[in-house]
């Protein structure tokens, strides 16, 4: 029996350390999880490792259709796990609501949360052959992998997908304000930080509370983010005894790809052999001056209204600056049913606008999925007009991308004051205070003009292709970042 015991203990041993992640059923959640199995993947001969990512069908699906920068398919230590899609109902967005958070995908949030059991008899399956395993949840699918407890050889680690900055000021205003000694962090700046009043629905905060109960179940956390740009941040959240205590941060972002991408497409086919289209606002960049186009995009999950469209369309056209504006409907909960097929609602723009624009080489609206991130990684893009989900937000930076901020909710407007006060590497259009205001055409004119052509924006462009070089190198080998999943690796595989 000893024998046989030693021999088992050095089967395991042996071998490989299974990573699942199990990512919240929202497009920069399930983007962020699947570019990070990307990085740990690349990595799988030197850590002998294999990554798995659980989701339902509907939304692994999602995932693969949207991914930008490589092809899962193409990598044999990758595999995907489609679970039966639970039911639920899959209304449209609603973009006169009071508050604009998502509350539309609320029901499959919610839905999200029965994937425990299959999570749970996965990981059964793969412990009996693995030396470890490894879950990385999304911090909203505390109680989806709660069973890790009760499997001798696993353990998780809770991913954030929100920045450092907004992180810490949460659960720093949760433990009261304590007293701050980092000469990093601008005390008066934390005084003036938008409050949550209208970023988050009631039902939501509940559901956010009901996941990080199970916090505690841990044995660390891990960031898209770099410690070049927030590095006192972590530093911060590793001494804050609410959030554990002693647990083992990394910062290991971004997880996005950080090639500059201006000419080759990212898709292959199956067979390999061809390279998919590229898609037509790529062919268009291709034909303006370098950082002369300011892309313009907003989350997948909320629309504006029509009223702000029209501003918004008359700004860009008289501030006399190109651009190109992704203009589709916000995602329902089921990207591919029936009722979502179609375009949804499709935006009215001024008479004769597109036309206009597009006849004249000034602007081109784009009414589908764009490659966002091959978009702000062309060099004929000079800015962003984002919500500033963090997701979009480290993208831009990386790529060296100046940003133009409209918050709408959720971390947003956090994360606005970080890219305009605290990294300068952006400007604010929307106020978060006036929220409840439409945001004339004039105010865009002139928030673009300030951006793209003026001193100020010259200033602030350098700032951010200085930081995007910075991010990038993070990267590299000896990179902070790089150092960071060096070391995270090491201990997974310890």
């Amino acid at each position: 029996m000893a024998n046989h015991q030693k021999n088992e203990a050095n089967e395991m041993k042996k071998g490989e350390v299974v990573v699942v992640m199990v990512p919240f059923p929202a497009q920069g959640h399930l983007n962020q999880l699947l570019q990070l199995s990307r990085l740990i993947s690349s990595y799988s001969y030197t850590y002998n490792v294999s990554v798995h990512y659980v989701a339902s069908f509907t939304h692994a699906h999602q995932a693969k259709l949207r991914v930008q920068g490589w092809d899962p398919r193409l990598q044999p230590n990758f595999h995907f796990h489609h679970f039966p899609k639970p039911h639920f109902h899959s209304p449209p967005p609603n973009p006169n609501a009071s508050v604009q958070f998502p509350a539309h995908l609320e029901s499959s949030f919610e839905a999200s949360l029965q994937l425990r059991h299959p999570v749970a008899a996965l990981l059964r399956d793969l412990s009996r052959t693995a030396r470890r395993i490894i879950v990385i949840h999304d911090s909203l699918m505390g109680s989806v992998i709660q069973d890790v407890a009760s499997i001798r050889n696993a353990e998780s680690y809770t991913f954030h997908s929100v920045s450092a900055f907004s992180i810490f000021l949460f659960l720093w205003e949760a433990a009261g304000k304590p007293a701050l000694n980092l000469k990093e962090v601008k005390l008066k700046l934390l005084e003036d930080i938008p409050s949550l009043d209208g970023c988050f629905t009631l039902e939501f905060l509940n559901f956010i509370a009901t996941q990080h109960q199970f916090k505690e179940l841990n044995s660390g956390n891990i960031y898209n983010t770099c410690k070049s740009i927030e590095g006192c941040y972590v530093d911060l959240l590793e001494g804050l005894e609410i959030y554990g205590g002693k647990k083992k941060h990394w910062a290991l972002g971004p997880f996005n790809p950080v090639t500059k991408m201006t000419t080759t497409p990212l898709r292959t086919n199956d067979n390999n052999k061809s390279k998919n289209p590229r898609h037509r606002c790529l062919e268009w960049l291709d034909k303006q001056a370098p950082m002369s186009v300011l892309f313009v995009s907003f989350e997948t999950t909320t629309p504006l209204t029509g009223e702000q469209i029209k501003e918004l369309a008359i700004g860009l056209e008289q501030s006399k600056q190109k651009f190109i504006w992704v203009l589709r409907d916000a995602d329902k909960g089921d990207v591919f049913s029936s009722s979502s097929s179609g375009e949804g609602r499709r935006a009215q723009l001024p008479e004769g606008y597109e036309e206009r624009v597009g006849g004249r080489g000034v602007g081109l609206v784009v009414r589908d999925w764009a490659p966002q991130l091959e978009i702000l990684g062309h060099s004929s893009t000079g800015g962003f007009m984002s919500h500033c989900g963090w997701n979009s937000c480290l993208e831009s930076i990386s790529m060296g991308v100046p940003i133009a901020a409209w918050p709408m909710h959720s971390d947003q407007p956090r994360n606005t004051v970080l890219v305009s006060q605290v990294l300068k590497v952006g400007l604010v259009v929307r106020d978060w205070d006036q929220r409840e205001q439409l945001v004339a055409a004039s105010t865009i004119e002139k928030k673009v003009r300030r951006l793209t052509a003026s001193k100020e924006g010259d200033a602030t462009r350098k700032r951010a292709a200085e930081l995007g070089v910075t991010i990038r190198r993070s990267m590299d080998e000896g990179g902070v970042s790089r150092r960071e999943l060096d070391s995270f690796l090491a201990h997974i595989t310890r």
